[in-house]
């Protein structure tokens, strides 16, 4: 389905879904309301002054980044005295009053839209199936994943206690997880799971899928994006460990890059650079500072090209490729989730922004910025002009000759997961105004 699409639930999903369309509309049209009411009071001033104060910030934010010494020093100042500056003109010019009911309304308007696009959305029916709890089932576990969580809630002694055997990893001793992971499917192991870090947990799964294998995952990383995308316990990842007696196993896609699996993401560009210094791990926001103006702007900007299917993305400055597409209300928030990963397609976001001008444009125009392109496709090969090139597979630093193709295997690994989880909330999609409009007056499976 393409990115402009509306998928209507049947009648009563699509029923609320153009009631609410309709109240954002109606929000809309109330802030223009009030807008016009208002130029007398200051209306317009109310809405140039937050615009102004936006572009700003946005550029005051890239000089921070892609620039060093006084250019980064003046910056951080702008960044800071925009926002700053428009609430004291507000309360100096008494608009208080104009700006509050101006944001109330959007705020209504964007709550509605965005509780009508996922009203308009069904709700994907569970595809787990019944799984007997397996007999010989291995677990690899990382003690210094996630700051020790291994060890804080005694996964290995509980994990022992289900039934399960425990390959303890060494920190002191880098092991070949995969490796391991062979050995025990050769030992006659029926499940592999792993409690560490997304980037370990792809190698473990790789595994497991070559040999058509339930993998569980314990969600011991620290951050955990695959286990949330499952519907997984992350707060406490020893209730991951009750899939060993009372599962049920879902078949998800599994990412390849160059051959190599990844569970989230594959990234180009200036974020596969930074990672790529061994001082990253322990200091990332100071080290990415450090090295921003020379990747963005200076003697080590590296561009990457890549062709999406059979479109053709030039120069980018980072370029994320994804097991399926995330969903976000603002791409660039971080906060996506998938709410999917068996729609067997790759989710690609490229960013390209040059100067100051083009992050203002970002800032105010969002996902309609012409320096972010968000696309579904199935195939992706990325090439940079070099004979290799810095990549970031699932976080972790590699380096891969060029091209480097990202493909999907669909459906290719079984997950053995709690039938008691939190579950996937369903993510507060993008504001596209077309779809909103096209929900309104009942043009269902319109592209916007």
């Amino acid at each position: 389905m393409g990115r402009g699409s509306t998928r209507v639930a049947g009648p009563d999903g699509g029923g609320i879904a153009r009631l609410l369309a309709r109240l954002a509309l109606l929000a809309v049209i109330g802030s223009l309301v009030a807008l016009v009411l208002a130029v007398g009071e200051g209306g317009l001033l109310v809405l140039g002054a937050g615009l102004l104060g936006l572009v700003a910030c946005a550029v005051g934010v890239w000089w921070f980044v892609a620039h060093r010494g006084a250019v980064r020093l003046l910056g951080a100042l702008l960044a800071a005295a925009a926002p700053a500056g428009v609430v004291v003109l507000f309360t100096y010019k008494g608009l208080w009053l104009t700006a509050v009911l101006l944001c109330l309304c959007w705020a209504v308007a964007l709550l509605c839209a965005r509780a009508a696009l996922r009203s308009a959305r069904p709700e994907k029916s569970s595809r787990a199936t019944p799984a007997s709890p397996p007999v010989r089932p291995v677990l690899i576990m990382n003690p210094k994943s996630g700051g020790g969580k291994v060890g804080r809630f005694h996964l290995a002694e509980r994990a022992e206690e289900l039934g399960a055997r425990v390959i303890l990893l060494d920190p002191s001793a880098p092991a070949d997880v995969a490796e391991l992971a062979r050995e025990a499917v050769a030992g006659g192991a029926d499940l592999l799971g792993v409690a560490g870090g997304d980037g370990t947990q792809a190698l473990v799964a790789a595994v497991a899928a070559e040999h058509d294998l339930p993998f569980l995952v314990v969600s011991a990383g620290t951050r955990n994006h695959f286990a949330m995308d499952l519907g997984l316990d992350r707060s406490d990842p020893s209730r991951c460990l009750d899939a060993l007696t009372d599962g049920e196993e879902l078949r998800i896609d599994l990412g390849d890059v160059a051959g190599r699996a990844f569970v989230n993401t594959v990234s180009f560009g200036v974020y596969a650079d930074v990672v790529q210094h061994p001082e990253y791990r322990d200091d990332k926001t100071g080290t990415a500072l450090a090295l921003m103006p020379d990747l963005l702007l200076g003697d080590g900007v590296r561009r990457v090209d890549a062709r999406v299917d059979d479109t053709t993305l030039s120069a980018q400055q980072a370029l994320l490729i994804s097991n399926n597409p995330y969903v976000s209300p603002d791409e660039l928030s971080g906060s996506g989730r998938r709410p999917s990963l068996d729609d067997g397609e790759l989710g690609v976001l490229g960013i390209r922004v040059e100067d100051a001008g083009q992050a203002a444009d970002l800032a105010v125009r969002g996902s309609q910025s012409n320096g972010l392109t968000v696309m579904s496709a199935q195939r992706v090969e990325v090439t940079a002009g070099t004979d290799e090139i810095a990549v970031a597979v699932d976080g972790e630093a590699l380096r891969m000759p060029t091209p480097v193709v990202c493909t999907l295997r669909a459906g290719a690994l079984r997950v053995l997961v709690p039938r008691d989880r939190p579950g996937v909330p369903v993510p507060l999609p993008p504001v596209r105004w077309r779809q909103i409009l096209d929900l309104a007056l009942g043009r269902t499976g319109a592209t916007g």
